[in-house]
């Protein structure tokens, strides 16, 4: 098993993120959680804004960090912080990319911060067309700040994914794949969100290269 396949499996599993209780390991399998989802077409975008699910960031956990900080702070390594920010905006780190397998220096500036950016990974335009739009805004922001949904990522691919489902959009290395797709699965079922028909196809034939992959559950 890859660093990366350790890391998210212990992300998905342990739930080791800032503020967070940790999450209790399933008996359930991501392809019986995602049995439990709604099959249904994408709904419209009328309506989606960024702004509905919050502030771009925002200290949902009120640790005095925003979550960028903190998803940074949790997936880079060699960090440095900002002085008198108590340790929490972080001026540079590395990042092993889960995307890409790529070693990838941050460096906090205008432009440099775009090597590196967070991924929802049900990204909000999505999240908006498979249910969110009937969302409360508290679930929304909740949504939009779960660690659970977050990932530091190459920021290129990030972009290239834009608002991709399983359907569309996978992780170039192959052998994380499995984890993301379970990640997006447990993130639906946690808010109450639907698949598509060929999101579900995507999933199901992804996931049985990997039988038995375990899913996490609060």
């Amino acid at each position: 098993m890859s660093r990366w396949q350790i890391r998210i499996s212990v992300l998905l599993v342990l739930g080791v993120s800032m503020g967070q209780a940790p999450l209790e390991a399933s008996t359930k399998t991501a392809v019986a959680v995602l049995e439990s989802l709604a099959v249904k077409g994408r709904a419209a975008k009328t309506g989606f804004d960024r702004a509905q699910f919050g502030p771009v960031w925002s200290d949902v956990d009120h640790n005095g960090c925003d979550t960028r900080n903190d998803i940074l702070n949790r997936d880079l390594t060699a960090k440095e912080f900002k002085s008198g920010t108590h340790g929490c905006v972080v001026l540079s780190g590395t990042l092993s990319d889960p995307y890409s397998g790529e070693k990838i220096p941050f460096v906090r500036g205008v432009g440099s911060s775009m090597d590196v950016q967070i991924d929802h990974v049900v990204a909000l335009s999505n999240a908006w067309q498979t249910g969110a739009f009937k969302l409360t805004y508290e679930k929304r922001l909740a949504l939009a700040n779960d660690p659970m949904n977050l990932l530091a990522v190459k920021g290129r691919l990030n972009s290239q994914k834009g608002d991709g489902d399983a359907a569309t959009w996978l992780p170039p290395q192959k052998n994380i794949r499995c984890a993301y797709v379970a990640q997006q699965i447990v993130v639906k079922a946690k808010y109450g969100l639907w698949v598509t028909p060929p999101e579900k196809a995507a999933m199901v034939a992804l996931l049985a290269k990997c039988p038995g992959f375990k899913a996490p559950t609060n």
